[in-house]
């Protein structure tokens, strides 16, 4: 971890006060560190400068190990400002170089015990080592002062790091400073409205398992409300397809039978005795195996946490519930939710299961993709919704940071982790959001905002800007179907030093799996990721900050570029946009835009509505949503 050591103002004050006693009561200490394992001999060497006494003391340097010098009252600080200049007024430790020279008057020398844990002192090499570390460089007379701040408090801050490690963090306690990412003078949206849906696009339901497989949120909700189709055999229908499918694609780590069956049943009951819960009624859906569930283990998708069960539900999975929705599987990330390789394989693509499906959200993408699950759960830290959309073909929402709660998910980033759902249309997305968004006590980033969905606002009214470099000559021609092409306006986005922020996202994950690095357990993740860690710790606090400093900045300039517009589109495969987003906290939807490729739609805070509305539209006049994997049609 980051361990530069500062002196404040009251630390100053007290070893002057210190130095300040010393000289009353006739004695002044020097600390000189060397590295000699005995004693030092001292020599007396002949007065060859004048000095009070006439006779010096010398000894070679020996940079380590901790000596005590004292010496009469009469030697005074400007004799050692004019013979020991490397010794500044009122120092307390100094390191010697080869030959310094000291007057008789340093009488006593005596070795200090080297407490356990500091046998390896810092030394002024080692200050240099760590400039470049840095990319500083501080002087010699620099580095001699910082060595005695170090070195007087390496001990007590190592006591200090090693009695915190004694208290057990799990991975879910947060820090105390919570991420705000609202701009200065930002006016939170306090109205609510109706929500407003479409129509169902078929109101009566097929014959062909595929097609209700494959069918919307909106179609199949309608189907079960109107008990076409019951809860219990659209879950029998989902399970089949999961144990089928998922020895080619990987994307299932555990499936729910028997909670979902029992889930199903229920929702059947409800809906027979007339108590409707909304869309999601009686809806199967696959979990990313990031939530904990009760009963259920939770892996986070690596080998250390396989066998690991966290006996309550996540907050999103408690909401679902209420919303009567079923849950059939637990889905696959990649291990600490990065890319597909999880400890039980690859998740596959199923548009081409010879790739990967990307990830980290890469079971619940993949299994929706190919008609296993009516929808699923993601979690977006930079791209782990965007990119497995992308790659499998299916619509996602990300919303923004805080409106969904995170209690329950394991964590990577305190401040970047974002909940949201991975459906097949834009719609299916706005419905599965409505139920889970909202303020949670149990999540300090919640807030309580409106969401006023309506299919029927009217693209035309929102002044759309785009990426010119992502987007096609044929992407426009499709926006101009559904807004003025006056309305389309090209944007750049603010000019700041996107990677060097992100070194917030290397220390908060670092920090949320301190202990694996600390235990050696991070040997059984990707490489990656225990070197990340590993790295992290190398962070200087002030660094971390000033990458604070410049986010701040950095979502202060979002908010002046969405001032112009009401929102902006680019491709999904932008990974500027895509960081700069999650560092902020941005909106987005990824929609399906032909042959693996993806359009993203990013809003104004908490401006989810508008975002969905205008990307339907988009959506509605394509039907790159409406495609089926081939190898999952049966």
């Amino acid at each position: 971890m980051k361990t530069p050591t500062s002196s404040g103002l009251a630390g100053a004050v007290h070893k002057a006060a210190q130095i300040c006693c010393f000289l009353t009561i006739a004695v002044l200490a020097i600390s000189v560190r060397v590295r000699a394992q005995t004693d030092v001999p001292a020599k007396i060497l002949p007065n060859s400068t004048p000095a009070p006494g006439g006779i010096k003391l010398s000894w070679p340097s020996y940079p380590g190990r901790m000596y005590d010098i004292w010496t009469t009252s009469d030697l005074t600080q400007p004799w050692i400002a004019t013979n020991l200049p490397s010794i500044k007024a009122r120092s307390t430790v100094a390191e010697l170089t080869a030959g310094t020279e000291l007057d008789q008057r340093f009488y006593r020398i005596r070795e200090r015990a080297v407490p356990p844990g500091n046998t390896n002192a810092i030394t002024a090499a080692a200050i240099a080592e760590m400039e470049k570390v840095i990319g500083l460089t501080f002087t010699a007379s620099q580095r001699s002062q910082m060595l005695q701040s170090l070195n007087s408090s390496a001990y007590s801050s190592r006591r200090a790091y090693e009695a915190m490690r004694k208290v057990q963090l799990m991975n879910s306690a947060p820090p105390a400073l919570v991420f705000d990412h609202r701009p200065t003078g930002f006016v939170m949206p306090r109205e609510q409205r109706p929500i407003v849906w479409s129509s169902p696009r078929l109101a009566i339901a097929p014959t062909n398992p595929a097609d209700i497989a494959f069918a919307s949120l909106l179609d199949l909700g309608e189907w079960i409300r109107t008990r076409q189709i019951t809860s219990t055999e659209l879950t029998r229908l989902y399970l089949d397809r999961l144990k089928r499918h998922d020895r080619t694609l990987q994307c299932v780590v555990t499936l729910t039978e028997e909670l979902a069956l029992a889930q199903a049943a229920r929702a059947d009951a409800e809906i027979a005795a007339g108590k409707y819960r909304g869309p999601l009624h009686g809806i199967p859906y696959g979990l990313k195996d990031l939530f904990s569930t009760r009963t259920y283990r939770t892996t986070w998708g690596a080998a250390p946490f396989r066998d690991q069960v966290i006996d309550e539900d996540a907050t999103v999975v408690r909401r679902l519930e209420e919303a009567g929705a079923v849950l059939v599987a637990k889905t696959t990330l990649g291990a600490i939710a990065a890319g597909d390789v999880w400890f039980g394989g690859t998740t596959k693509n199923p548009w081409n299961t010879n790739e990967g499906s990307s990830g980290s959200s890469a079971g619940s993408s993949a299994a929706v993709a190919a008609g296993l699950v009516a929808f699923g759960i993601g979690s977006e830290t930079v791209g782990s919704i965007v990119s497995p959309a992308t790659r499998c073909r299916v619509t996602g929402l990300r919303p923004t940071f805080g409106r969904v709660s995170r209690a329950g998910g394991m964590t990577l980033s305190w401040s970047m982790d974002k909940v949201g759902p991975i459906c097949r249309t834009v719609e299916d997305c706005a419905m599965v959001f409505q139920a889970i968004h909202g303020l949670d006590s149990k999540d300090a980033s919640t807030v309580d905002v409106p969401f006023n969905y309506s299919a029927e606002l009217n693209p035309s009214d929102s002044r759309i800007g785009y990426r010119g470099s992502f987007v096609s000559a044929a992407i426009l021609e499709r926006l101009a179907r559904i807004t003025a092409r006056t309305n389309l306006v090209s944007i750049g986005l603010p000019n700041s030093p996107i990677d060097a922020i992100s070194t917030i996202l290397d220390v908060e994950a670092a920090t949320a799996f301190e202990e694996l690095t600390r235990t050696g357990g991070d040997v059984y993740l990707p490489e990656f990721w225990g070197n990340t860690f590993r790295v992290a710790r190398t962070v200087p606090a002030v660094e971390y900050l000033q990458a604070d400093r410049l986010r701040r900045k950095l979502g202060e300039a979002m908010h002046e570029l969405l001032k112009t517009v009401d929102l902006y589109v680019t491709s999904g495969v932008d990974d500027i946009n895509l960081t700069a987003n999650n560092l902020t906290g941005h909106p987005c939807v990824v929609v399906p835009n032909g042959s693996g490729t993806s359009l993203t739609f990013v809003g104004q805070l908490y401006d989810e509505a508008r975002i969905l509305a205008v990307a339907k539209a988009y959506q509605d006049a394509t039907n790159f949503h409406t495609n089926r994997p081939a190898a999952f049609l049966r």
